[in-house]
């Protein structure tokens, strides 16, 4: 069975008590193009709706959308340079431009701000916006006041620090910010912020859409707010966020607080030494503690920025937050991004986010990351807000210039294939124009004194470099774009279907980005979770689900009720650290009826490092020692019950754990110890992997199996790498999303649908490095296309077009009369079916 996304709709989360109240919603089966204003959305002049969104997809007019855009930096150009970067985002097929506004740009030595170009002309910020929309463009204005984008102080200009030292604070144990990262809710710095906005801001509000017009259509609030803090591991313990975080403390815990902390009665000044240099004995629950509560500061800082732009004219359109955290070519991180900004957009209507990636080459390796960027990031949202990718790495990936790193052309491709298969309505290739660092107005002695710290040119490996030429991966993103152009139309409409199987996503476990350093505890609770939550131990879980053909959503298992019949089957990765309440959560679920496939280990511990036994004590096991395969000792797992025969296999650790009652299906070779179970839970089942197992799909499968989840979807057996996505319209139509990211391998295999072949039962061919959105039963052109091996390229009144993938004869079936050219006709039915051999051909209806 398919179903739609049952994300909660209208999720709030309560920042006080990490609290979380959830009403669970289906999909709303109206036209999408019929609702408004749009749920969530936000109005534009005179209460008429302007860009809003409504179940997952985004709106301009009332109309479905796919924002195609492309960063550019008006900042790092000649003004006279503007326009021909324009041209080549035309000429690649891009409908929107996106853009930093740097506030240490806009801000002159004398501390005023020019947005008009009355010192420089590139600082004329409503002259690069005209000329945007004059083209014909859309624009998602991102005006910090944090921008990143290797400039130096992050875009915020030098003189606020210097003039406000309070806002940046010391960390753990009273050591320096050498990253200086700044307390967002500082009365000081806040004040520094309104009087950006109030320049800046007016100047976007006065071009932001209106109906019938190109315009601004989005407003990015500030940039990866949290992560300075996050990856130097420095809290803003600034006096102001610690009186705060005491106040938080107290009302989350009352009379319960010195259960928790040992300085929980003490004065004031002590409980701030005892927070600012944590004993080891509670630096588990501090760790967890802190970031809970920065999770609600952050969401304040976002909803004062609003505020101000609000205040500043600035309506009609959503508000935007991107999500930091990928690094190394994978994402393993990157729902510590999430955890700590679901708040800001959780439950607040007219803001939605967006994921910043660089992956680099999408492979078998790390093409989950990739999936699990989107599907963690949607179980936070509500029934009504859409994806996007903020960020969307558009380079051959040399970011040094060195010629020591160069990604391959179809990884690009590859990529944004996968994000439309999962629902993504909005991409920025980033960056999608170099361009140069402009010296400082005034020098700062600090080596270069240019405002970026790339040296003089920057974006070397965007698509268009720097001195305005064609880049390695121009063509390949023209190519990617003009093909998804195609298809916009369906797409902009379309929503991703699901099988009855979800990964959980245990948002708590990224509580992890202000650890104390040094302190035992903390360190213990990481090295359990950081390798195993989210992915599962060696990525096993995750990976084995998409590849072995699983259609899978995330659920938030911490906010989302837990029923049955809505998730029938819940794979979860975790460690021994799982909050006392997701346990019980869980067992109410099993005994309610669901189906379990926890890996990683058995959970005795919550966050703060205390006993929590409830779901082993449901399963029936009792957790023993866990076994590694250091010091020239080789562990092996045997496999027994359903999961035999096959060969016993190495591995890395396993946490042997004792049954009470059910089937072992794993051991240890060397002790004869149980490491795998199948064990009934009142109406429920669990299967319970404690072992670093591998990627086998045909044991994850077969694992799934027992706990009575079968893809829908499947096809004839290929090599690993092939997998199958669907997205669908609200009138039954569905595109095929086919994507290999084998290397040099072609795929062919035809499709079924619970054992109904698909595609008339002909055989697709998807190359190696590519994929392919095919049609079924899908409206277009004025007619139905049953089906077709061969992708649409445009859609005009009366005739499709299309190209073939993967050489060969293209298969299309037209529901009622169809011709094309050259084309071997016959009659099925009420069907025409066509079969061409050309690589590119047009079909017209009727």
């Amino acid at each position: 069975m398919t179903s739609q996304p049952s994300t909660p709709r209208r999720r709030t989360v309560l920042g006080g008590a990490g609290a979380v109240a959830a009403v669970a919603t289906g999909m709303n089966t109206a036209p999408a193009a019929a609702i408004a204003p749009a749920a969530g959305g936000v109005l534009g002049d005179k209460g008429k709706p302007s860009v809003t969104y409504r179940r997952k997809r985004l709106l301009i007019d009332g109309e479905p959308v796919l924002i195609l855009a492309g960063e550019i930096h008006y900042f790092r150009l000649e003004r006279s340079d503007w326009q021909s970067r324009l041209d080549l985002a035309k000429e690649a097929g891009l409908n929107t431009i996106a853009t930093y506004i740097p506030w240490m740009w806009h801000e002159t030595s004398d501390g005023s701000i020019d947005v008009t170009g009355r010192t420089r002309e590139e600082r004329d910020l409503g002259a690069f916006l005209d000329l945007c929309l004059d083209n014909g463009f859309h624009v998602i204005a991102r005006p910090g006041p944090f921008t990143m984008a290797e400039l130096k102080g992050e875009g915020v200009p030098a003189r606020v620090r210097e003039e406000h030292p309070e806002i940046v604070a010391k960390g753990w144990d009273g050591q320096k910010d050498t990253a200086q990262t700044v307390d967002y809710l500082a009365p000081a710095y806040l004040k520094e912020v309104r009087r950006w906005y109030d320049a800046v801001i007016p100047v976007i509000a006065k071009r932001k859409h209106r109906k019938g017009r190109p315009g601004v259509i989005a407003c990015q609030l500030d940039n990866e707010i949290g992560m300075l803090n996050w990856v130097s591991n420095h809290p803003s313990l600034s006096d102001g966020a610690l009186e705060d975080f005491n106040g938080w403390l107290d009302e989350t815990y009352g009379d319960k607080l010195s259960d928790r902390y040992p300085f929980a009665d003490a004065p004031a000044g002590e409980r701030d030494k005892a927070i600012r240099a944590p004993k080891d004995a509670y630096s588990p629950a501090l760790m967890h503690d802190l970031g809970k509560f920065m999770r609600g500061r952050f969401a304040r800082y976002v909803r004062a920025l609003r505020k101000s732009a609000e205040g500043n004219g600035l309506t009609g359109v959503p508000f935007l937050i991107n999500i930091h955290g990928t690094s190394d070519g994978g994402a393993r991180k990157f729902p510590i991004g999430i955890s700590q900004l679901m708040e800001t957009w959780s439950g607040e209507p007219g803001v939605f986010s967006g994921s910043d990636f660089y992956l680099g080459g999408l492979t078998v390796k790390n093409v989950t990351d990739l999936y699990l960027i989107n599907a963690f990031t949607e179980s936070v949202q509500d029934g009504d807000q859409p994806l996007s990718a903020l960020e969307f790495d558009a380079g051959h990936a040399d970011y040094g210039d060195n010629l020591d790193n160069q990604e391959d052309a179809e990884s690009g491709d590859l990529k944004t294939r996968l994000c439309l298969a999962q629902g993504v309505k909005m991409i920025n290739y980033y960056l999608f124009s170099g361009g140069f660092n402009p010296k400082l107005d005034k020098p700062a002695g600090d080596g270069n004194d240019r405002i970026g710290i790339t040296g003089e040119r920057h974006g070397f490996s965007a698509p268009v470099d720097p001195e305005g030429r064609k880049n390695l991966s121009y063509e390949p993103l023209k190519e990617t774009v003009h093909a998804v152009n195609g298809l916009a139309g369906a797409l902009a409409g379309m929503v991703p279907t699901y099988d009855d199987v979800a990964l959980g996503f245990v948002p708590d476990h990224y509580l992890t980005e202000y650890h104390p350093p040094e302190r035992e505890s903390a360190d213990a609770i990481l090295a359990d979770i950081e390798e195993i939550r989210g992915f599962g131990p060696r990525g096993a879980l995750s990976r084995a689900m998409l590849l072995g053909g699983f259609r899978y959503r995330a659920l938030d298992v911490q906010s989302a009720e837990l029923d049955p019949d809505r998730t029938p089957v819940l794979a979860l990765a975790t460690g021994e650290n799982l909050a006392t309440g997701v346990q019980r959560k869980l067992v109410r679920y099993l005994r309610a009826g669901g189906k379990l496939l926890l890996s990683g280990k058995l959970p005795v511990a919550d966050m703060a490092g205390r006993r929590s036994t409830d779901l082993a004590d449901a399963l029936g096991l009792k957790a023993g020692k866990t076994m590694t395969d250091a010091d020239r000792f080789w562990l092996s797992a045997t496999s027994h019950g359903w999961a035999a025969p096959r060969a016993e296999v190495r591995i890395a650790r396993a946490q042997l754990c004792t049954p009470s009652r059910g089937e072992t299906v794993l051991e240890e070779l060397s002790t004869g110890k149980g490491c795998g179970f199948d064990i009934p839970v009142g109406k429920g089942r669990a299967v319970v992997v404690t072992t670093d197992y591998r990627c086998d799909l045909d044991f994850w499968m077969s694992a799934l199996k027992a706990l009575g989840a079968s893809p829908a979807l499947t096809h004839s057996p290929t090599d690993p790498g092939l997998f199958l996505l669907t997205t669908r319209d609200d009138d039954g139509g569905r595109l095929l999303h086919a994507l290999n990211v084998t290397s040099g391998l072609d795929q062919v295999f035809t499709v079924s649908e619970k054992g109904r072949a698909l595609f008339g039962g002909e055989k697709l061919r998807i190359p190696g490095r590519s994929g392919a959105m095919l049609p079924l039963d899908l409206d277009a052109g004025g007619g139905r296309i049953a089906y077709a091996t061969a992708e649409i390229t445009g859609i005009r009144k009366g005739e499709v077009t299309f190209r073939a993938v993967g050489g060969g004869e293209s298969v299309v079936a037209v529901e009622g009369g169809a011709r094309c050219e050259g084309a071997k006709s016959s009659r099925e039915g009420g069907r025409t079916v066509l079969r061409v051999r050309r690589p590119e051909f047009t079909v017209r209806l009727g």
